[in-house]
């Protein structure tokens, strides 16, 4: 006789099913030895010795503190350490404060979920990360989306919202873009929000260390680069990408920390991060802050790559990104496929990006460049690229 498991569980493996028969069905992979054009790690923190030596030393400095944060910060949680990094954070990224979260899906939640209330309006760029369309799920403000960068169409609703609503209006976009790895027109957004009164929300996940004032040496992010931090109401910041860390904070005035403390949820109803992972945050911005020679090798790598894919790839169609995300579009979720497992049958950790992650016809390869990309490497990519491509008949 089936149970209900039984039942459930035969539900959920039809389900799985259909995945499997549209080619769909995600699977983890370990890709150790392959050479890495695929993860977030820009400028090889992760991979750091020099980092990971300054964390073992912190950490030992600190021998006595404990080993988790044992409640969240508004219970045990909340410490001298937790307290003195974020003021370093505060200070790092030009803002007034500072608020650690566990992570930046974690942080894009808690502000996109509390901040917005009913009665406001949530305007959201259409290519949003999805950890800030699940935080505008849940708020309980009227939201809209417009056009990718269009601004054009965000006026449109900005004069909408601010004829038909009485409440806040709020405008969320992300400061590099995470699937295409263009950049947001940052400058006229905090223009058309200042003409309306609308408060900008940026996500600076992939700007972060990639980014920043003084030629981009101190990786502040995008607003920092632009000089608009004091026309952006918050910037949420992830240390889990260039920084090669976990966490994130969200950074703005002391009254939106204040905010969040007593209104985010992600943030109130969750164990805080353990006293090794905040060393390891103040350690990577130390590394950062010190030496920008990772930085200035990915921006010639990444020159190097444009120029052999201009060189040898020049009928391919590629996303408008001069950031290190740059994605080979290759219609069809069968087509990216094949050409990604050519590359991944020389060694390249190259992932395909098929469709409904992203629309239609735009399936692709998400590459990324890196500190670390030897020369011999970006070649052989673009060589194996140039290959399975004319096999395919992509070009």
């Amino acid at each position: 006789m089936l149970t209900s498991t039984d039942s459930i569980n035969q539900t959920l493996l039809e389900r799985l099913a259909v995945y499997r028969q549209k080619g769909l069905l995600r699977q983890l992979r370990i890709a150790d030895e392959a050479i890495d054009f695929c993860s977030n790690d820009y400028l090889g923190l992760a991979r750091s010795s020099q980092l990971k030596q300054a964390i073992q030393h912190a950490n030992a400095e600190h021998s006595t503190l404990r080993t988790g944060a044992t409640g969240s910060r508004l219970l045990a949680g909340q410490t001298t350490l937790a307290q003195e990094v974020e003021q370093e954070l505060a200070l790092f990224y030009g803002t007034e404060s500072a608020l650690v979260f566990n992570s930046g899906y974690d942080a894009n939640i808690g502000l996109l979920a509390c901040l917005p209330q009913k009665g406001d309006t949530l305007l959201t760029d259409e290519l949003i990360h999805a950890s800030m369309i699940d935080g505008a799920r849940l708020s309980y403000a009227t939201r809209h989306r417009f056009r990718h960068n269009d601004l054009a169409d965000l006026k449109a609703k900005l004069e909408d919202a601010s004829r038909l609503q009485n409440g806040q209006i709020f405008v969320a976009v992300e400061s590099v873009y995470s699937m295409d790895g263009d950049v947001a027109p940052l400058r006229e957004l905090a223009d058309l929000c200042d003409e309306y009164g609308a408060a900008l929300l940026v996500d600076e996940a992939h700007a972060t260390g990639v980014y920043g004032s003084e030629n981009g040496a101190n990786g502040e992010g995008l607003v920092a680069a632009l000089g608009l931090k004091d026309r952006v109401l918050a910037r949420v910041h992830t240390f889990g990408k260039a920084l090669g860390v976990h966490g994130a904070a969200v950074a703005g005035p002391a009254v939106l920390r204040d905010y969040l403390i007593n209104f985010a949820r992600p943030f109130m109803y969750t164990t805080a991060l353990p006293p090794h992972s905040l060393l390891a945050i103040r350690c990577a911005h130390d590394q950062v802050r010190a030496d920008s020679s990772a930085l200035q090798q990915l921006h010639h790598q990444l020159t190097y790559f444009r120029g052999q894919v201009a060189e040898k790839l020049p009928g391919s169609q590629w996303s408008n990104s001069q950031s290190p995300i740059q994605c080979l579009i290759i219609p069809g979720n069968d087509r990216a496929r094949r050409v990604a497992a050519a590359a991944q049958a020389t060694g390249l950790d190259v992932r395909a990006i098929l469709s409904p992650t992203v629309p239609v016809g735009q399936e692709r390869l998400r590459l990324c460049i890196h500190a670390f990309n030897t020369i011999d490497e970006i070649d052989r990519l673009v060589d194996v690229l140039q290959k399975a491509l004319a096999e395919t008949n992509t070009l």
